[in-house]
């Protein structure tokens, strides 16, 4: 069994930053593709960013491409997304998933498990 827990969301203006991180137990990230899905009030959950597990691959959405980073560190166990010039769109509660093999990393049914989301909010 794969827990994984999200810490790091928060209020913050527009224009500034948080980092977010992913912390797994149970089974190793090196493996791995590790995504950050978020969901705003009313509307569906959409993909943000993913890795694999080494950091070999990264993807992003369209609309966080030069402004989140996603990272991990294998020997924590831990995948981080740094979000800087934070939009108020960005709002939404932030989601980790996990799932090894290959797939469409895209897609929330690839994701054998999910955390449970952290909370962001971006004031304008």
């Amino acid at each position: 069994q794969v827990q994984l827990v999200e810490s790091g969301g928060g209020l913050v203006q527009a224009g500034g930053s948080l980092r977010l991180s992913c912390a797994a137990s149970g089974r190793t990230f090196s493996s791995a593709v590790v995504g950050w899905f978020r969901q705003a009030p009313g509307l569906g959950r959409e993909f943000v960013a993913a890795i694999r597990g080494s950091g070999s691959s990264t993807y992003y959405a369209e609309s966080v491409k030069g402004r989140f980073t996603i990272s991990s560190d294998i020997a924590k166990n831990t995948v981080y997304l740094q979000m800087n010039s934070l939009k108020p769109e960005d709002t939404a509660v932030y989601y980790c998933a996990v799932g090894w093999g290959s797939g469409n990393y895209y897609s929330t049914s690839w994701y054998d498990y999910w955390g449970q989301g952290t909370q962001v909010t971006v004031s304008s």
